[in-house]
């Protein structure tokens, strides 16, 4: 899919039924990417409603965009393993709720995702988490895995873009490295206006690489259900 970048994107409203109208041809093309070869990168796939409806939920001000209450420093690690590290990442994260239609639009959509993948490939994804992340110029975040180390939960990555007018000048590009590529040849992913990236959270490291300006997306985790008697994950 396609988007013509050069024209300003209109957030539209709309109701929380509306993001899952007409994907089942998304939903198709990514199942069978994440099938052949594990990753899926769709250009402007949400750019037209979706996308723009998220960033404008994030403007507060008409002179620009600034963070809103509830951004915090991100992190490494989970819960009782969790500290801030600038050498590894520099980003401020969001948790998404249901604070607003556009937020509750994105949820159902990343449902009714889960449902195809499940319907499909049988993955057995249980829930699905996510937030928003702010890259202020200079921020990036070093190669990593999303799984977490010991924890065989979160099975399939997914980021959504939310920058007008991204620029390669600009930087702040997604790299996915399989078992066998280096920096150089690496997939890459300019981080434009709707396009959604979807892999598998255990086969692929990844990166940010910095950011010339604010950098906005929306990254979630699709999680399988890992529950034992001693603990209940996913936490609630």
């Amino acid at each position: 899919m396609t988007t013509d970048r050069n024209k300003p994107h209109q957030p539209t409203r709309f109701t929380a039924a509306d993001p899952t109208e007409n994907h089942a041809a998304l939903f198709s093309t990514i199942e069978q990417a994440l099938h052949t070869q594990g990753y899926s990168v769709q250009h402007g796939a949400l750019a037209r409603h979706l996308a723009p409806s998220l960033r404008a939920s994030l403007e507060t001000t008409e002179q620009g965009l600034h963070l809103p209450a509830g951004f915090q420093q991100a992190g490494i690690g989970r819960q009782g393993s969790f500290s801030t590290n600038p050498d590894i990442r520099r980003d401020n994260t969001l948790w998404l709720e249901n604070r607003n239609p556009a937020e509750q639009a994105w949820l159902e959509f990343a449902h009714a995702l889960r449902l195809h993948l499940n319907r499909t490939l049988f993955l057995g994804l249980f829930s699905f988490e996510s937030h928003f992340a702010h890259y202020p110029p200079g921020g990036f975040y070093k190669k990593h895995l999303d799984a977490f180390q010991g924890q065989k939960n979160r099975m399939v990555s997914v980021v959504l873009y939310l920058n007008q007018n991204w620029l390669p000048q600009d930087g702040g590009e997604l790299l996915l490295y399989d078992e066998t590529s280096s920096r150089k040849n690496s997939i890459r992913v300019l981080p434009t206006m709707g396009t959604l990236v979807a892999f598998l959270s255990e086969v692929f490291p990844h990166e940010v690489l910095p950011a010339q300006r604010d950098r906005y997306s929306i990254a979630g985790w699709y999680r399988l259900n890992t529950s034992s008697t001693n603990q209940v994950d996913p936490p609630s």
